[in-house]
């Protein structure tokens, strides 16, 4: 999680967004500890569980929506758990990023499954989409409502998600609950030794704080002790994020330190955009973090009284303990424990504008200094003119317009079309970014421009999947719902050559459920070939072929499993009177068929599956339970039927709860044959979404059974080529933005599906949360 951890005042305060859902909220500000690399606390993972085996895999856009919005809103703002899957502890999920690859399919997938290396190895969970429409992305979070605030006669502000009634009771102020009305001297705010073991302070003698230097500053403290404002920006190394510039200031706003620090370890991430730090300023520091400390040291007298805002992230950063503290991200109390960010504080409370888009990156001596005059403020005024100035309404009203201010910019001018008043009502699913956005979570869309609905700002189109990849790295971690658009780009997405990958997708997969054996006499028995090779799964047709010296038998199978179990089983078998070869067409489709049968069996989705062919089609999914009861740590099975008819297969697919169970279960199924039992068995290659895809791609229309082998092979048209290397890059990209997601990060990757006068092709979706190891935790 080393790369998902932000830099300087960006990186510590995630948690501080206004109304933070509260699952996601929680995960946040348990990363801020893990980020510092010191109180790893154990907390529960999220897993996902999904039934997506079989016939059981086709999830349409409103599933998915489902999905998303519980994923980051959680129960807290009403959200259910999807019907077609569950999300197990979603309060630590530490955020949800889902990676759009537009214009894609399920056809792409798997005409380069191949290069697509990381996404078949990593996400267990897979399902079909049906093919995109215009509105795909609104489709996914909602279509936005009117978030303009408008004041109503009861005196609330009007939402899409219900009003906000005005304060006028101080009485229900978190401040005024904690602090009461009166004044109070600053002791009164400074933290606990409770609130600082709370809120993640390094403590003397605690367990992560070895090493940790002590200011000395034990002398008692009064109302009229110094405050001192103290921010430090942060770059990640190798170790983490370690500090680089630290600021001090005094009471009256005068700097008293402003250093740079040079951090013991290969610094890995800048984060220019948010600590201001460059190389080039780094280069000439001499400044280790020792001096830094023994110059706070030396600066702070004994009864010093520091005040920042989330300071328990600088003190760790620092490695350093100081007993008194007055933290103005909790002083300015919220409900059920959010915050405010400083940013807001500083403008609403001391009309400042800090942390501005045109610098480069924060200042910490300002945020130091906005820090203590707020702490400033809140002493001299008190806690009730604090309450009176309705902070919450204002945050509210803060998002509102800038949600509306975005809707409207993205809006092109020429399309600002008022709707006629006869136009039928637009019935549409609620927009929860804009829930999320009310309450202080900017979710993140990076990519294609597009003009949405849900008032969110978007990339220009001619941005490369290199810049995205920069950016997303840079902003995920910032950002507790983020969607990720990647796009070959047009040159590569044409409908014709979408069209020209359809046929050789459809003529590979023939050729693949395709197998000649043979030679036979003369006078074979075709019944009996049938029936020895129907034991290895469904037959779609089988024919003679007559032009060889001998006749040899052409089979196609419905499943991948069958021709496969016929090579591997009945080649050098005897067969209705002759020993036979079994083998499939060579073509140039066929060549590299080895290494995808092994890349198959060794993909995740298939893990812990298997394949048994050989049984009575009057069989039920019940008469098979029971059949295979002694298996142990069966979890479920599939079994296949003809999608026109309904009928059954003679074959079935088993999923078990671990790889060796279903190695084991091989084996006891492989002494049943020996005993003389007709069940044939091998580890899955197609037992989920894919079976379906191959059943619709086999039947989608006519096809001449070997008819690849009639063809002369043209070669790959450059397009082709470079469409490949294209995509292996955009796998690398992924790979890359994956491993930089946080422990208990839910991944959802979407390939739309397409629509073009060449036919639609289905989506695909694959996902998982990220666990320990890299991997999709199911």
């Amino acid at each position: 999680s080393g790369a998902m951890a932000g830099s300087g005042n960006a990186c510590k305060r995630p948690a501080e967004a206004g109304g933070a859902a509260e699952g996601l909220g929680a995960a946040r500000k348990r990363s801020r500890t893990e980020r510092g690399g010191r109180h790893k606390a154990k907390e529960k993972s999220s897993h996902l569980s999904a039934a997506l085996f079989g016939e059981d895999c086709e999830i349409s856009h409103d599933q998915v929506y489902e999905l998303l919005k519980y994923a980051a809103l959680g129960k807290c703002h009403n959200a259910t758990q999807p019907s077609w899957c569950h999300i197990y502890h979603q309060s630590h999920l530490a955020g949800v990023v889902v990676i759009v690859l537009h214009e894609m399919s399920q056809l792409h997938f798997y005409k380069f499954y191949l290069q697509f290396k990381h996404l078949r190895k990593v996400f267990q969970h897979r399902f079909t989409l049906p093919p995109s429409s215009a509105s795909f992305l609104a489709n996914l979070y909602g279509e936005g409502a009117n978030m303009k605030p408008q004041n109503n006669a009861q005196g609330l502000i009007s939402t899409s998600s219900g009003c906000i009634p005005k304060n006028s009771d101080l009485q229900c102020d978190p401040i005024i609950r904690k602090y009461g009305e009166s004044k109070q001297g600053l002791t009164r705010y400074i933290l606990t030794s409770k609130e600082l073991k709370k809120n993640d302070y390094p403590l003397k003698g605690s367990p992560g704080c070895k090493g940790y230097v002590h200011t000395e500053c034990d002398q008692q403290r009064t109302d009229s002790s110094p405050l001192f404002g103290l921010d430090c920006e942060m770059c990640l190394t190798a170790r983490g994020n370690e500090v680089t510039r630290v600021s001090l200031v005094d009471a009256q706003g005068q700097c008293l330190l402003n250093e740079l620090v040079k951090p013991e370890s290969t610094i890995v991430n800048y984060r220019t955009r948010f600590s201001g730090i460059t190389r080039k300023m780094l280069l000439p520091v001499k400044t280790r973090l020792p001096d830094v400390q023994s110059r706070l040291k030396k600066i702070l007298p004994h009864d010093a009284v520091l005040v920042g805002h989330s300071l328990n992230a600088d003190l760790q950063a620092l490695q350093m303990i100081h007993p008194s503290v007055i933290d103005t991200s909790l002083l300015f109390a919220r409900n059920e424990g959010r915050r405010f960010k400083l940013k807001f504080l500083a403008k609403a409370v001391l009309g400042k504008e800090i942390q501005c888009d045109q610098k480069l990156g924060h200042d910490p001596a300002e945020d130091a200094r906005a820090a203590l005059e707020l702490a400033q403020f809140f002493i001299e005024q008190g806690p009730a003119k604090v309450a009176e100035l309705n902070l919450e309404m204002l945050l509210t009203a803060e998002r509102l317009t800038e949600v509306s201010q975005n809707k409207s910019a993205l809006q092109p001018q020429g399309c600002r079309v008022q709707k006629q008043s006869n136009d039928p009502p637009h019935l549409s699913k609620p927009c929860f970014l804009d829930c999320l956005q009310v309450t202080g979570q900017k979710p993140l869309l990076l990519g294609r421009q597009e003009a949405d609905s849900s008032g969110l700002c978007q990339s220009n189109m001619s941005t490369s999947n290199k810049q995205i990849l920069q950016r997303a790295l840079e902003d995920v971690p910032l950002s507790t719902f983020s969607i990720i658009q990647f796009s070959l780009g047009p040159e590569y997405i044409a409908s014709h050559l979408l069209a020209g990958f359809c046929e050789k997708v459809r003529s590979k997969l023939t050729d693949m459920l395709t197998i000649y054996a043979g030679p036979f006499e003369e006078s074979f028995c075709l019944k009996a070939v049938k029936k020895e090779f129907g034991r290895c799964g469904p037959i779609q047709s089988l024919t003679v072929v007559t032009e060889t010296y001998q006749p040899y038998v052409c089979i196609q199978y419905e499943v991948l499993e069958a021709a496969q179990l016929a090579v591997e089983s009945l080649d050098g078998a005897e067969v209705a009177g002759s020993c036979i070869k079994v083998q499939r067409p060579v073509s140039a489709a066929t060549l590299d068929c080895d290494v995808l049968i092994q890349e198959l069996e060794l993909d995740i989705e298939n893990e812990g599956v298997i394949y048994v062919a050989g049984l009575k089609k009057s069989l039920t999914e019940t008469d098979l339970q029971e059949e295979f009861s002694q298996l142990e740590a069966l979890e479920t099975l599939f079994l296949p039927k003809d999608l026109q008819s309904g009928r059954h297969r003679n074959c079935c697919f088993l999923k078990f709860q671990t790889s060796q169970s279903a190695v084991d279960a091989l084996e006891v199924i492989n002494s049943w044959a020996v005993k003389g039992s007709k069940l044939r068995s091998r580890k899955a290659l197609a037992s989920g979404h894919l079976w379906r895809w191959i059943w619709q791609m086999n039947h989608s229309r006519e096809k001449q059974v070997g008819n690849s082998l009639c063809e002369k092979t043209a070669p790959l048209p450059d397009s082709e080529q470079d469409l490949r290397k294209k995509v292996k890059k955009l796998d690398q990209i992924i790979k890359k933005l994956y491993r930089s997601l946080q422990k208990n990060t839910l991944c959802v990757v979407l390939f739309p599906g397409t629509n073009s006068v060449h036919g639609s092709q289905s989506g695909l979706g694959l996902m998982g949360i990220k666990d320990d190891r890299g991997s999709s935790a199911c």
